[in-house]
């Protein structure tokens, strides 16, 4: 079974697009069927392939936005300006297309059902992605979650709907935080500090697992805050992009 797995994330395979949906003005959502997905666990990503007319590929790597649920999966792409795949599958890509992708990849920043402890969940802009992902594969487990919640501005924040039904939630609390303009009623713009993490990240002694993910800048300038704040460095898991 382990070298059947193994083999299975390696391949290429064909899925295709049940649906899309806008999710800012650069970002949207691709749901996928994949007849022959092996099953993932939250904050593990897939490679997707483009092929031009004249042969010319280009890969990339997206974390997946879902838990998984058999039947479909849901990626979260937001567009890199000159990209080679991202505008595609931003802007061009629609339901019923078929899309190659490959996974899933990753064992390190994953959250998995009866890991011990609570859960701190840190992203920054689309570093949001996986951490969606594992919120959604905690739901309903005894798990104590945070997410904070990195955003430049109002209308840069993915998934506003599923935030909010979150925030309204008793086991999920989420906090966001506005870098360069705050809605009506936010006093604060900033980044995220030492302040910040104190007032709502778990603390040192709550032996959390904490998840890092956005630009690189963000998720080393996060990662330094905590450690120097006293967490344990083995229980902060970063992954970083750009």
């Amino acid at each position: 079974m382990e070298r059947t797995a193994i083999r299975r994330r390696l391949t290429w395979q064909v899925a295709t697009v049940a649906d899309v949906r806008r999710e800012t003005a650069t970002a949207r959502t691709i749901v996928l069927e994949v007849p022959d997905w092996p099953g993932h666990l939250a904050g593990q990503h897939l490679d997707v392939r483009l092929t031009a007319d004249d042969g010319y590929r280009a890969s990339r790597s997206y974390s997946i936005a879902s838990a998984w649920s058999e039947g479909t999966i849901e990626l979260t792409v937001e567009e890199v300006p000159d990209g080679e795949v991202s505008p595609y599958l931003v802007d061009v890509l629609k339901a019923g297309d078929p899309l190659e992708i490959r996974g899933p990849v990753g064992g390190w920043f994953v959250w998995k059902p009866g890991q011990e402890g609570p859960v701190q969940l840190i992203g920054g802009g689309s570093g949001v992605v996986p951490l969606r992902s594992m919120l959604q594969a905690a739901a309903g487990t005894s798990t104590p979650m945070r997410l904070l919640y990195s955003v430049r501005r109002p209308e840069s924040v993915i998934y506003v709907r599923d935030l909010k039904e979150l925030a309204a939630a008793d086991d999920v609390d989420v906090h966001l935080v506005y870098t360069r303009e705050a809605p009506a009623g936010e006093s604060r713009v900033g980044r995220i500090d030492a302040d910040v993490l104190e007032r709502y990240a778990f603390g040192p002694d709550d032996g959390a697992t904490t998840y890092v993910c956005g630009p690189t800048a963000f998720v080393e300038a996060v990662a330094d805050l905590l450690v120097a704040a006293g967490h344990d460095p083995a229980r902060v898991r970063t992954e970083r992009f750009g």
